[in-house]
């Protein structure tokens, strides 16, 4: 296991305290946010919101990108926007960061957990279909109703683990047959694809997140990604208070969201995009990198599934068991290497000790094995498609 402290120091080529992720500016970024000081348009005015969305846009090939304040606050609107009310359930999974369950609990709603693939690492579609036959049944309204609390499920909310892609089209069809919304969480995806199409644009809502550890940050900010115009031009709405537009009058026609992404942040953001082709090549060869380092080795490499291309967000390794999970963290942190388990489990935390779940056992079992490895993006001068 030293041998690992040894083959990151070799790999980011420095002696001091490494990261398990930490942001790259290597291009615009001071000047753009400088020009944002200068015009004075440092909050939610100015062309850097509009451009950055723009950018996302092209990049994902998704129909509408609205800048939000956070990667949390993204996931609120599309959880309003799919019509998710107070004691509906979404399914979703265990083996995720927080934000995706606090989301609910702010709409009022409730999960309900559901395992993982061990292939993806996120929600399985095979998981999501058993608990359905077992548990859900359509209304005469078409509605999904939960057959013993009598509740409607309305929403599947699959997150993309560490940036892997889960299996998409099956949980596609699987929302088609239970009439039911599809959520993404691509928080974690920027620049990942399924299949041909980038993550984010299958389900009807997503959210991706720009926090400073992210593959490209705006500090903090996220985005609502949408599958249509309309979609699109309503949550724009929502998410900037409501607001008519008009030269001077205040006129709000509903209850909105004060979700405005400032403008000084969506330069950060522009600035970023710039490179984030670069990013994702260093990512993936950091990844190719550890790859070759763990192969024969105890500990297993988590590489991208087969019909993915994953931005590897977070590389991570699955341990033999428990015990030596534990010892490799202590040996890694001890020694100015940063890594890190992955998440509790969702339903181990009180304010969702109660949820509905469905068995576990894979959540659990990377519970107890796996660990995050330092990831950032700029560590070498490695490429790979």
């Amino acid at each position: 296991m030293s041998s690992l402290v040894k083959f990151i120091r070799e790999t980011y080529q420095t002696n001091e305290f490494i990261p398990l992720h930490a942001p790259t500016f290597a291009g615009n970024e001071q000047a753009y946010v400088a020009e944002t000081i200068t015009s004075t348009f440092v909050s939610s005015v100015g062309k850097f919101v509009t451009d950055f969305e723009q950018k996302i846009e092209t990049f994902t090939q998704s129909p509408k990108a609205i800048a939000t304040s956070s990667g949390s606050s993204a996931l609120h609107t599309a959880l309003y926007m799919a019509g998710v009310q107070s004691g509906d359930l979404v399914i979703t999974q265990a083996l995720t960061f927080v934000a995706t369950c606090n989301a609910l609990y702010h709409m009022g709603a409730a999960p309900i957990f559901v395992d993982i693939s061990t292939v993806s690492l996120g929600l399985s579609p095979q998981a999501v279909q058993a608990y359905l036959e077992e548990y859900g049944k359509l209304n005469e309204e078409g509605l999904c109703i939960h057959k013993e609390t009598k509740q409607t499920i309305k929403a599947v909310m699959p997150m993309h683990t560490f940036g892997h892609p889960v299996e998409l089209d099956e949980l596609v069809l699987i929302c088609q047959q239970w009439n039911l919304v599809l959520i993404e969480d691509a928080a974690e995806s920027l620049g990942s694809r399924y299949k041909e199409k980038h993550t984010g644009t299958l389900g009807e809502f997503a959210a991706l997140s720009f926090n400073g550890n992210k593959i490209i940050t705006t500090g903090g900010g996220g985005m609502l990604l949408t599958n249509n115009q309309a979609n699109g031009i309503r949550a724009k709405h929502i998410t900037t208070t409501a607001k008519v537009p008009h030269s001077y009058e205040f006129y709000h026609d509903e209850a909105g969201f004060n979700y405005r992404m400032p403008n000084l942040n969506a330069a950060l953001g522009c600035a970023q995009m710039e490179n984030l082709p670069q990013f994702i090549e260093q990512k993936r060869a950091l990844a190719m990198h550890y790859n070759s380092f763990f192969n024969g080795g105890e500990l297993l490499f988590v590489q991208e599934p087969s019909y993915a291309k994953s931005n590897y967000w977070l590389n991570a390794v699955i341990c033999p068991n428990l015990h030596s999970r534990d010892k490799l963290l202590k040996l890694t942190n001890d020694n100015g290497v940063m890594t890190r388990p992955v998440w509790q489990l969702m339903h181990r935390l009180p304010m969702f000790k109660d949820a509905l779940h469905g068995p576990l056992t894979h959540s659990e079992l990377m519970e107890s094995c796996l660990i995050n490895l330092p990831s950032s993006p700029a560590a070498i001068g490695l490429t790979h498609a």
